[in-house]
């Protein structure tokens, strides 16, 4: 399935998106969705099945503007 890495920042989540290409995984900006209620912004797209290595990026240095990770699911993306 499609995950998100939102964030309010734009510039925070196109350095993120470098983080993770730079770390072999395949990921792209796309506009942040309204469900997640964050206003006009980018978010980091990218498999589930990369959601571990994602997330350990997210601990080696944390964003202040990350909200959080979110799932696509039947075209709405939810929070988890």
């Amino acid at each position: 399935m499609t995950m998100i890495a939102v964030f309010r920042s734009r510039a925070q989540a196109l350095e993120y998106i470098a983080q993770l290409k730079a770390a072999g995984i395949p990921a792209q900006a796309v506009s942040t969705p309204k469900e997640a209620g964050v206003g006009c912004s980018i978010s980091a797209k990218f498999e589930e099945g990369f959601l571990g290595r994602a997330s350990m990026i997210l601990r080696k240095k944390p964003y202040s503007s990350f909200s959080g990770f979110m799932i696509k699911k039947t075209n709405l993306y939810t929070y988890i």
